[in-house]
């Protein structure tokens, strides 16, 4: 069980029942049957405006000045999650513009000119990160520049880029009659997120010589 985990799904699709929702949801009933406490939110509510030059928009006091609800988003429900997945649609092979301006925007707050940057880059690492995504192309590459871009950001954060799951549709809840069987495998995500075996070793990282533990690996326990 994972009840003292907390995981966000953040939807970076507008369309509230769309595929990407229809996904997200499905990570969310997965992790809450494993116990873990889950929130679901959608950029559109919390996100109204792109990053400007934070040298010359930034207030005296070392805020964003932009009024919308990302400070709210970012401290209070990002912050303290252990792991976040992120749900968007493939558009123009990579993630919605709601999803990238939600990455783009946490730098005003974990840049340097922030009074309080030290503890904001302390709470964006070491997370759990997962991503689904919807496209309605069955073409592989498709989705390979967002898989690359949330790789490169958790390895930025030094956090674990757990799984991703692609569903292929594009009408309505499409991606249902996809015969890969998306919504299983995204809801087999959420409800391994705290838990899935993640490797990514570097050439000098102490390790077994086995990947997968067993009760009679003295080394694993």
């Amino acid at each position: 069980m994972n009840s003292e985990k907390k995981l966000l799904i953040l939807v970076g699709s507008p369309r509230r029942e769309g595929n990407s929702a229809a996904l997200a949801r499905s990570v969310q009933q997965g992790a809450e049957s494993a116990g873990t406490e889950v929130e679901l939110l959608f950029l559109d509510d919390y996100i109204t405006s792109f990053l400007r030059d934070c040298r010359s928009c930034r207030k005296e006091s070392g805020e964003c000045s932009i009024e919308d609800r990302f400070r709210e988003l970012f401290f209070e429900k990002f912050l303290p999650a252990e792991g976040v997945v992120i749900a968007s649609p493939v558009y123009w092979y990579g993630l919605s513009a709601q999803a990238k301006a939600f990455f783009d925007r946490t730098f005003c707050y974990y840049a340097a000119s922030y009074p309080e940057a030290e503890r904001v880059v302390a709470a964006m690492t070491r997370k759990r990160i997962g991503l689904v995504m919807a496209s309605e192309e069955t073409y592989p590459g498709a989705s390979l520049g967002m898989v690359h871009q949330i790789q490169e950001y958790s390895r930025y954060t030094h956090s674990e880029f757990v799984g991703y799951v692609r569903g292929v549709g594009n009408s309505r809840n499409e991606v249902t009659r996809d015969p890969s069987d998306p919504l299983v495998a995204a809801e087999n995500l959420g409800r391994e997120m705290f838990v899935r075996r993640f490797s990514d070793y570097r050439i000098d990282t102490d390790r077994s010589s086995k990947v997968w533990p067993s009760v009679r690996d003295p080394e694993q326990g």
